[in-house]
């Protein structure tokens, strides 16, 4: 990725954020992460490293707990 590239990515606060409570669409969330990543060719490793900072709330907690239960396992 090249640095033009990357300095033109949104900063992480404009990102679409996921709280997991009420009345959500999950797939709004998802297609907002999936745009961003395609506009601006985003490496998938880039992406997850990230989530940690796009859940809050509800999200967050269920996002750690899994990182707990699963951590270090390859996706291969």
């Amino acid at each position: 990725m090249g640095q033009a590239l990357l300095q033109k990515v949104p900063k992480l606060k404009e990102w679409p954020h996921f709280n997991g409570e009420g009345e959500y669409d999950h797939m709004e969330f998802i297609r907002g992460i999936d745009m961003i990543k395609e506009d601006f060719e985003l490496p998938d490793r880039l992406v997850t490293e990230i989530f940690n900072t796009l859940f809050i709330r509800s999200a967050h907690r269920w996002y750690i707990k899994l990182r707990q239960a699963h951590q270090h396992q390859s996706w291969n």
